[in-house]
């Protein structure tokens, strides 16, 4: 009976669907779903530890190809070919939407449930995310004293490390301006890039430039609105984050030691790209 139901089975499918694997790679295979799907190690037998760990381990996925993302447009911008940055750029912008739209997903979990299983973490924390602080360090947020968390893990410290002392996307951009004739103070493009980047008026004014003659500076002018986006939407997560931290802990402190909630709205004062703010009061 198994074997008529099997038979009928492919009948019914396309005659060139690829059925046998034996010795051909898979679609399993290929993406290593072993591995993913069997990550999920939980500490406790609560039903709603599932839903956390999967909510963080999909969002670290998805930093993982925004670094990829980032790394390529400043690349790009580096080398003053502004135009494939832009898709890039876009890309990392609908990630962000995903990233903010995964915090609605958690905030199922109410204040009862996830006390069920809180005190297994320990003291691991959404903080401890290498790769939030990659993303950081890349948008110009630089803060040495956040890699004290990854001195236990000498390959993370390095990378970080790396990372700190190299110029941020925004400091590409800079350059991009300074590179087509506008005029930049020396101390915007030679600065000590393991600093957290500092509104400039030589580059509000040269970001004015741009706005005001846009058909003049097109691709700067993309760029510009590329990052912007970027930034708004990096608040969007931020803001989302705490709310949903708030919600479900009140203003307990982290389990990493942060103030939580409190840390989280402090977080929020930074802007991303500053000048492509504040020019917008002056056009």
């Amino acid at each position: 009976m198994e074997k008529n139901n099997e038979k009928k089975l492919v009948s019914n499918l396309e005659k060139e669907i690829q059925t046998d694997f034996h010795q051909e790679m898979s679609y399993g295979d290929y993406l290593q779903l072993d591995k993913i799907l069997s990550s999920q190690h939980l500490l406790s037998d609560h039903h709603d530890e599932m839903l956390f760990v999967i909510i963080h381990q999909a969002s670290e996925l998805w930093m993982k190809l925004i670094i990829h993302e980032l790394s390529a447009a400043t690349e790009c911008i580096k080398r003053n070919d502004l135009e494939p940055s832009f898709k890039m750029l876009s890309r990392v912008s609908r990630i962000q939407q995903q990233l903010i739209q995964s915090w609605s997903v958690l905030s199922t979990l109410t204040p009862a449930e996830y006390l069920e299983f809180r005190d297994k973490l320990g003291h691991s924390s959404g903080f401890q995310s290498y790769q939030n602080r990659l993303i950081e360090f890349a948008l110009g947020q630089k803060n040495k004293h956040t890699l004290l968390v990854y001195q236990h893990e000498i390959e993370l410290y390095e990378l970080l490390n790396k990372a700190l002392y190299e110029p941020s996307i925004y400091d590409a951009a800079i350059q991009a301006l300074a590179a087509r004739g506008l005029s930049i103070d020396e101390e915007a493009l030679e600065r000590d890039w393991s600093q957290t980047y500092n509104s400039n008026k030589s580059v509000e004014d040269a970001w004015l430039t741009v706005y005001r003659n846009v058909n003049q500076y097109w691709d700067l002018y993309e760029l510009a609105e590329k990052l912007v986006d970027i930034g708004s939407q990096q608040q969007l997560w931020r803001f989302n984050h705490m709310s949903t931290v708030e919600r479900i802990i009140g203003h307990k402190k982290g389990t990493g030691g942060s103030s939580g909630v409190t840390y989280l709205k402090r977080v929020l004062d930074h802007q991303f790209f500053p000048e492509l703010w504040s020019l917008r009061t002056k056009l």
